[in-house]
């Protein structure tokens, strides 16, 4: 059965295996303490591999990096840098908006709480409690496909959506763990993890994991 101390053990375990890993783009962001910028890279990153979200992110911040610059940018501008993220027409027209916004009602500053960044374009729970958790450093969840499905996999949670099992991890993972979920099972879910055939000959928690849903696996 899972507790507090067993979600811990597992986290810390992760924490030592992947140590030595390249972080993702999005959590070298965070690292910045930049809201803005943590905010348009979860934007980017969506449907999108890492590798591309980096070179889209460097390409668009050194051109411009606050939301003032970015709307010196028209929307073919902005789709010609961040190309060839997914759907980069569509988060072209979102980075924009998203910057106006904050120009127009935030006074360029990115709000601090769940109410303000769900009412954005283009913002749902995940991105929300990115920026609140690795650009303000407050208690959130950021549940992405890895977290919802590896959560599940190992028999952690046994919820259906990404909120349900952002709702169980609040309840048995510490606080002081929440902003190091995401981070730590996305690089994982990349590498060991995967969605198809993954590679548990290779997994530190092979013995913890019950493997729920895997047909195959190496």
């Amino acid at each position: 059965m899972w507790n507090d101390k067993k979600a811990v053990k597992i986290l810390e375990t992760l924490a030592g295996y992947t140590a030595s890993w390249n972080k993702p783009y999005v959590e070298r962001v965070g690292e910045r303490r930049d809201p803005f910028q943590l905010l348009i890279a979860c934007i980017l990153s969506l449907r999108t591999k890492d590798e591309v979200t980096a070179k889209a992110a460097r390409r668009l911040f050194s051109e411009a990096s606050t939301p003032e610059t970015l709307l010196t940018l028209n929307e073919e501008k902005i789709s010609q840098l961040i190309y060839p993220v997914g759907f980069y027409r569509k988060k072209a027209r979102t980075i924009r908006d998203i910057s106006r916004i904050l120009v127009e009602k935030h006074n360029s500053r990115v709000p601090d709480n769940w109410e303000e960044l769900l009412s954005f374009p283009g913002v749902g729970r995940k991105t929300a409690a990115l920026v609140l958790s690795q650009g303000y450093g407050k208690p959130a969840i950021c549940v992405d496909t890895h977290v919802h499905r590896i959560s599940n996999r190992w028999g952690l949670v046994k919820t259906a959506t990404p909120q349900e099992t952002e709702q169980a991890l609040m309840q048995i993972v510490p606080v002081d763990y929440w902003q190091k979920i995401n981070p730590l099972l996305v690089i994982f879910g990349q590498a060991i993890c995967k969605p198809i055939s993954p590679l548990c000959s290779k997994c530190p928690l092979r013995k913890e994991c019950q493997k729920a849903g895997v047909k195959i696996h190496r």
